[in-house]
């Protein structure tokens, strides 16, 4: 079978994608979980905490419940149906460094969690850091024109 046949074939077996209903269930998961953050924002600042430490608090939350739920299997389970929604930057984010943690967690610290932990955020942890490089140097040469 060369690569054209196979290609048909792939196309005729795969399962088609919902795409309407699966960008409104990312749309509306994805809300949500904005939704919790402000709410977090409004409890500490309702709390009389300052304006910076709130600042700092929502993120940390959102990455210690998403580190929580991934712990347990159940933002996997939210993903699944939810797609996209799930990768609200910080939650995502959270949710990508964890689950190579706890897969690799059986073959030790060092050549197991270690070694794997970044192997699905490390790309965008890269790709982030050197887009912002570019994008620094190219603001710094229009600045002094």
């Amino acid at each position: 079978m060369n690569k054209k046949e196979y290609k048909k074939y792939a196309e005729k077996r795969a399962k088609k994608s919902p795409v309407f209903i699966n960008c409104i269930k990312a749309f509306f998961t994805g809300g949500i979980i904005c939704s919790f953050g402000q709410l977090l924002k409004n409890i500490f600042e309702g709390f009389g905490i300052s304006q910076e430490s709130v600042k700092m608090l929502v993120p940390v939350s959102l990455i210690f419940i998403a580190i929580i739920l991934s712990g347990f299997g159940i933002f996997d389970k939210i993903a699944k149906h939810a797609g996209a929604g799930t990768l609200v930057p910080i939650t995502g984010f959270a949710n990508a460094v964890v689950s190579p943690a706890l897969d690799t967690k059986n073959e030790g610290w060092v050549l197991g969690v270690g070694a794997k932990i970044f192997t699905i955020s490390g790309p965008v942890i890269l790709y982030g850091m050197l887009s912002g490089a570019v994008y620094g140097v190219i603001y710094w040469i229009t600045q002094k024109a």
